[in-house]
């Protein structure tokens, strides 16, 4: 039992999104920026991302965050998110989640802190009761009205968007709800759009494949403004009403003329979470989009030890591995 090596890791969820932060027991990435550290962990240690997140100690639905030295010295740490198939570049649900993590290790007080992503610098705010709110990078549209066609629904029209991730977006098809009784059938088309962008060659920017879908329906009640359906990269979906997705959503608000600075958005998620958005800044220099700022809740539900026995079967966790 000696040889056994220890994760030591915090659990949390944000409006019904696991987060799963690591504090302890892996190496430190190694890298001159958060990008090359992403990369360093992507390319030398994905066995960290296997054993915390993937079967049998996770889920598919769960997200990690893996607590680094940050380059910059006026962050509070630096911070990896991955997820059941690969790294992410950017994720605030985790971030949400890693704020209410620090605070219940007595890392931060509540008020303004900064963490270093591989995207950039955002920066919390760590009220009562487990409330966030996150200043995110830069979010824009890259697209307008793409389309693609569905061998069931026809074409689907929807904007590219960068919110720290690679979204389309879209409103569902007709006639189908964004409810839970639906899960199966909104994975499905997702993963239909996912890959008609593929065969089509839609991507972002940077040649990135845009492996978020959002899709939007009205919502239930006035508590929200909208209702979304998020398939993340690893084929799950999101409980959360997705903060990088609503980032995306704000940026095609205000390219559209539909939102103005600091008025807000409510999106709700599949489980009718809210998250509240509003754009702080609509940038005119350094490139078009907006800053938005997105607030959630988390709270803790776990700390444990991750136990790995390098002679049991699948001692680091059931993953396909990512492949590129």
């Amino acid at each position: 039992m000696n040889d056994l090596q220890r994760i030591r890791v915090i659990d949390s969820h944000t409006g019904g999104e696991p987060t799963r932060v690591v504090i302890s027991g892996a190496p430190a990435p190694e890298g001159a920026t958060m990008a090359e550290k992403r990369s360093f962990f992507r390319e030398k240690m994905d066995w960290v991302r296997t054993s915390v997140v993937c079967e049998p100690r996770g889920h598919d639905a769960m997200v990690g965050a893996l607590i680094c030295e940050p380059l910059d010295q006026s962050c509070v740490c630096g911070v990896i998110f991955f997820n059941n198939v690969d790294v992410l570049k950017g994720c605030l649900h985790a971030t949400i989640g890693l704020a209410v993590t620090l605070h219940y290790l007595g890392r931060i007080e509540r008020g303004e802190h900064r963490i270093e992503t591989p995207t950039g610098i955002v920066t919390i705010t760590l009220a009562e009761g487990g409330k966030v709110t996150v200043e995110n990078v830069r979010s824009y549209r890259a697209v307008t009205g793409a389309k693609v066609a569905l061998p069931n629904y026809g074409e689907i029209s929807g904007d590219v968007a960068w919110g720290g991730n690679w979204f389309f977006l879209a409103n569902a098809p007709t006639g189908l709800a964004v409810e839970l009784e639906n899960i199966e059938e909104l994975t499905r088309v997702s993963w239909e759009i996912r890959q008609a962008l593929i065969n089509a060659g839609i991507m972002g920017d940077d040649g990135s494949e845009i492996d978020h879908i959002e899709l939007f329906t009205p919502p239930v009640d006035h508590c929200a403004d909208s209702k979304n359906f998020v398939l993340c990269p690893g084929k799950a979906y999101d409980r959360s009403p997705c903060g990088t997705g609503t980032s995306a959503k704000l940026a095609c608000l205000a390219a559209d003329g539909l939102l103005e600075e600091d008025q807000t958005w409510r999106q709700a998620g599949i489980l009718d979470t809210v998250f509240e958005g509003r754009i702080r800044k609509t940038l005119h220099t350094d490139g078009d989009g907006i800053i938005p700022i997105v607030t959630g809740s988390a709270f803790i539900t776990a700390e444990a030890d991750l136990l790995i026995n390098p002679d049991a079967p699948f001692a680091f966790g059931i993953s396909p591995s990512h492949t590129s």
